[in-house]
């Protein structure tokens, strides 16, 4: 009963996240200011973390050396294999720009909808271990849930998606970690594995936050108030995942 309501609740977070961004619509610099602070916030106060301790039993360089591979993989399939060279025909520019723009917004809800799974995962899987630090990752998660239907919305505007396109992101998003939770059910995962892959989708998030949604965020914006925002992006994730220790 406990795992179900939790599981309904990371899904009304997410909603409560994406439907926030999709009425403040004209404030998206804002928005993806914010959400870049706390996407590299989750990577550096709760993926990281995690991973280094519930990894332990490797050597601290061989985990951050996933955070690098994982920041490595996404910037070979950001700029190999979907980015595309433009060509000197204006109309076949802005096709192959449009179709450019869509399979990052693609990829980036993808990473985002993926960790939001492994989120549910990891919230079953500490169930198994123990009720009260199932309680501590669920009240982790549903912190961060709200900035992941933020950053799915956001993700999908930016790469120049519409309403629409965002709604059926943020509705993956919203049930992928009610997924995780049912299927954290039915098999065992050891520890040493979330944790790598933990620290994958850390260099994932770092990519995506540093790389991608800050410069977004002050293109053709002021970048006072668009920093100031990413500021308290990373201090709000910090902050709820302090307290929710």
């Amino acid at each position: 009963m406990t795992l179900f309501l939790i599981a309904i609740s990371t899904a009304l977070f997410t909603f409560l996240g994406g439907f926030f961004s999709l009425r403040f619509k004209d404030k998206t610099h804002l928005i993806t200011g914010f959400s870049a602070g706390a996407v590299i916030g989750v990577a550096f106060f709760d993926l990281l973390p995690e991973a280094l301790d519930i990894s332990s039993m490797y050597p601290i360089l061989f985990v951050t050396g996933v955070v690098a591979l994982g920041f490595i993989l996404y910037l070979i399939l950001d700029r190999m294999f979907v980015l595309h060279s433009h060509t000197d025909n204006t109309c076949l520019e802005n096709i192959e720009h449009n179709h450019e723009h869509s399979n990052r917004g693609t990829l980036r809800a993808s990473s985002l909808s993926f960790h939001s799974f492994l989120d549910g995962l990891g919230i079953g899987l500490a169930f198994k271990v123990s009720p009260v630090l199932g309680a501590v990752v669920a009240v982790a998660v549903l912190a961060h849930d709200f900035s992941d239907g933020i950053n799915t919305v956001t993700a999908i505007f930016k790469a120049g998606g519409n309403k629409k396109q965002a709604m059926r992101w943020l509705l993956v998003n919203a049930f992928t970690p009610v997924l995780g939770i049912i299927l954290s059910v039915f098999i065992t995962v050891q520890e040493s594995t979330l944790g790598l892959v933990l620290a994958l989708f850390a260099g994932f998030f770092l990519y995506i936050g540093a790389s991608d949604l800050v410069p977004e965020s002050y293109h053709a914006h002021p970048t006072k108030w668009t920093t100031i925002a990413t500021i308290l992006g990373v201090a709000f994730i910090f902050i709820v995942i302090n307290l929710a220790q």
